[in-house]
């Protein structure tokens, strides 16, 4: 049986929000409060950031945690960095803990970069040999050589944030608590600490890994912990966990189709619309390589032959077309339609779009005549997934699908 590197048992941590900051108070205002027996709450109202959390981690596991902002993984990560002590419940954690939660987090401002490199490997408990042999490798990797006598207060946040991360990976921590390691530093330096973070998981330490990058995690860990409102949804398998935490972001919307704006000649109407998976489940937001399905029902006052239709995907942000679908493309079973109502599906199989927002617009027509068009009748999300391999970010202004390509040298 495996050796437990965290025990977490019963975890609670309660907030007070909105008190207001305690003003200077008089002489004569203390006498009056004590012979009136008037009390002074604190006031404010109370929340819980983490509510009866409880789980277990394998010496060697590399655990994702994921959730919405808000969902209690940064207040769950201080806690067993011993930032923060929880309100009720305790946490074990077997070995030496190497944590990079915030930028600079551990670091003294007035000391300089080696400084605080010798800083940290002494609160780790390792001796100073120990800390020289890594030195090296820490400046070389941080990428900060001719600023590592500089006081880190000086620092830009990406230099900080190399070398906060080179430092509590080269370090040798048996447990190693990183909070969002992509969300500062460019993309050489994302590719570099996920790799780092590769080889430390290879060598069998515990890895605690929070990413809002969904491809990170699936590629990176073996199991995953889903926070909801500060308690937990889900812990097991990696793939099983961020498809259920993909599933529940996915809440359909009811368009009203009776605010869309038609244009033709309205001897066809397109009359609902749908996004929908593989299963024809309701869905909005999708992970990259899966199915994704558009249905919508027309209303034909007759029958057309040659029928065009269309479904027209754009990026939201920027209204950049990215794909044309047309009934033709899978041939002639859409293009003579009886007179009534119709239901349709067009599937996107295996579905490769970049991560973001998209939205869809339906168009119908013969040649020469428009019987329908519905511009951004419908809206969806895609997201990471392990499927692309890729565990940096995907950036929208360098492309916008995935394809699998193969690389050779000779």
């Amino acid at each position: 049986m495996s050796r437990v590197a965290i025990r977490v048992e019963n975890v609670s941590k309660q907030f007070q929000i909105g008190v207001a900051r305690n003003r200077y108070r008089t002489l004569r205002e203390h006498i009056a409060d004590a012979l009136t027996f008037r009390r002074r709450g604190p006031g404010g109202e109370t929340i819980w950031g983490l509510k009866d959390v409880s789980f277990e981690v394998a010496a060697g596991e590399v655990m994702g945690i994921i959730g919405a902002n808000g969902a209690g993984k940064s207040t769950l990560l201080k806690i067993l960095s011993r930032i923060t002590t929880p309100t009720t419940g305790y946490a074990e954690l077997h070995g030496r803990v190497g944590s990079l939660l915030e930028v600079g987090t551990g670091f003294h401002p007035e000391l300089t970069g080696r400084e605080n490199v010798y800083l940290n490997g002494a609160i780790l408990g390792m001796r100073k040999s120990d800390i020289e042999r890594k030195a090296d490798d820490i400046i070389a990797f941080a990428e900060t050589g001719k600023f590592i006598d500089t006081p880190v207060k000086h620092y830009s946040s990406g230099m900080y944030m190399r070398l906060a991360f080179a430092v509590a990976a080269h370090l040798e921590p048996e447990i190693l608590i990183v909070d969002e390691v992509l969300a500062v530093g460019d993309l050489n330096f994302q590719n570099k600490c996920l790799g780092k973070m590769h080889d430390v998981a290879s060598q069998g330490r515990t890895v605690l890994f929070v990413s809002h990058n969904m491809g990170a995690i699936a590629n990176l860990c073996t199991s995953a912990l889903w926070l909801a409102g500060g308690q937990v949804v889900s812990r097991g398998p990696v793939s099983d966990t961020v498809a259920a935490y993909i599933q529940s972001v996915s809440r359909p919307r009811a368009d009203d189709a009776s605010t869309w704006r038609h244009k033709g000649s309205g001897e066809a109407t397109f009359i609902d619309a749908r996004m929908l998976d593989a299963n024809g489940e309701p869905r909005e937001t999708f992970a990259m390589g899966e199915s994704v399905v558009v249905g919508f029902d027309m209303d034909f006052s007759r029958s057309f032959s040659s029928l065009h239709m269309s479904v027209d995907v754009k990026r939201a942000e920027t209204g950049l077309p990215v794909l044309h679908l047309l009934n033709h493309d899978s041939g002639p079973a859409c293009e003579r339609l009886p007179d009534g109502k119709h239901r349709l599906t067009v599937e996107i199989p295996s579905c490769m779009l970049y991560p973001g927002s998209y939205t869809v617009s339906l168009f119908a027509g013969v040649p020469g005549t428009t019987l329908d068009h519905v511009e951004n009748v419908l809206s969806f999300s895609m997201v990471h997934s392990g499927e692309s391999k890729r565990t940096s970010l995907f950036y929208p202004q360098l492309g916008v699908f995935h394809s699998p390509s193969v690389w050779r040298a000779t």
